[in-house]
C-alpha cells in the first residue's frame, strides 16, 4: 500500500503533483537540485493552497494539514518512499538515470512512475534496474484541477502495481485511465488534430488563432487550441507531435507544424517564456 510520495522534480507539473499527494494524505516529498526551483515550487504550492482557503473550496485546516505532510528537499538522500513520481525534463537518459539512483537508496518494493508525456514507457523501463515496478503516471496541467491520469502500462510492469496506481489516483480524487504504452498514449495522440489542423488552417490564412481559440471554446472546449499549446509549453507539445509521427510512420495528417516548429526554434514557449502564440 502507497502511504508516502516522492516527486522529483517542482516545476510547474511536479508542484503541481506534490500538492495533490499531499491534500490526498500522502507523506510528500517534492525534490528538486535547484534550490530556487524548489523554493518556487513551495510558494506555488502555499499560494494555490491559500487560493483553495479563499475560494471556500478547503477550510484552513485542511489547508495547514497539507502543508504539515510536506517536505521540500534538495538532497537525492532524502527521496525514499513508496511511490516516486518523475516530473523531470523530458530526456530518457536523466529520467533513467535518475531511476537508476534512486533504486538503490529505496526498497524493492518502491514503485516508479515518469510523468512524461512524450518518451515511450518501454525505452525508459529497458534501461532501469527493476523494470516490472516501473509505469507510466501521466497527470495534466494543472495537476490539482485536471481530473484525468492515464497509466501506461509496458511489456514489464507488473499487473499489482497498476493496481496500486489506480488507487493511487483515485485517492487522489483523479479519473484514471490505463493505456498500453503506445505514441501519445490517449489523450496526446487523440488530441494531435486539435492541434496540428487549427495551425494548418491558420498557416494558409483560413482563420486567426484568435478565430480558432474563440470558436472552439464557444463550441465547448475549455480551452482553445492556441491557449492550451501557450499553457502546456509549445517545445513539449511540438515533441509529442514528432514522436507521434516519426511512430507511426510520418502520415502528413500529423506533420509537425512548420508554425510550431518556428516558435520552438526561437524561444517562444508560451507561459513559461512570456511569449509564445500569445504575450504573458
Amino acid at each position: 500500500m502507497v502511504n508516502s510520495i516522492v516527486v522529483c522534480g517542482a516545476g510547474t507539473m511536479g508542484s503541481g503533483i506534490a500538492q495533490v499527494a499531499a491534500q490526498a494524505g500522502f507523506r510528500t516529498i517534492l525534490y528538486d537540485l535547484n534550490d530556487e526551483i524548489l523554493k518556487k515550487g513551495e510558494t506555488s504550492i502555499q499560494n494555490n493552497l491559500i487560493h483553495l482557503v479563499t475560494k471556500g473550496k478547503i477550510d484552513e485546516t485542511a489547508k495547514n494539514e497539507s502543508l504539515q505532510r510536506l517536505r521540500f528537499s534538495n538532497k537525492v538522500e532524502d527521496c525514499k518512499a513508496d511511490l516516486v513520481i518523475e516530473a523531470i525534463v523530458e530526456n530518457k537518459e536523466a529520467k533513467t538515470g535518475l531511476f537508476n539512483q534512486l533504486a538503490e537508496i529505496n526498497l524493492p518494493e518502491t514503485i516508479f512512475v515518469t510523468n512524461t508525456s512524450s518518451l515511450p514507457v518501454t525505452a525508459i523501463a529497458e534501461a532501469v534496474y527493476r523494470p516490472e515496478r516501473l509505469a507510466g503516471l501521466h497527470f495534466f496541467n494543472p495537476a490539482p484541477v485536471m481530473k484525468l491520469v492515464e497509466i501506461i502500462y509496458t511489456p514489464y510492469t507488473d499487473k499489482k502495481v497498476l493496481q496500486s496506481l489506480k488507487e493511487v489516483a483515485e485517492r487522489m480524487g483523479k479519473t484514471p485511465v490505463t493505456c498500453k504504452d503506445s505514441p501519445g498514449f490517449i489523450v496526446n495522440r487523440v488530441a494531435r488534430h486539435y492541434y496540428l489542423e487549427t495551425m494548418f488552417m491558420v498557416e494558409r490564412s483560413l482563420i486567426s488563432m484568435e478565430e480558432a481559440d474563440k470558436t472552439l471554446e464557444s463550441a465547448g472546449f475549455k480551452m482553445g487550441p492556441f491557449k492550451l499549446m501557450d499553457l502546456i509549453g509549445l517545445d513539449i507539445n511540438y515533441a509529442v507531435s514528432e514522436i507521434v509521427w516519426n511512430a507511426l510512420g510520418q502520415p502528413e495528417r500529423l506533420k509537425p507544424s512548420a508554425l510550431q516548429q518556428e516558435k520552438v526554434t526561437t524561444g517562444r514557449l508560451g507561459r513559461k517564456t512570456g511569449n509564445g502564440f500569445y504575450q504573458y
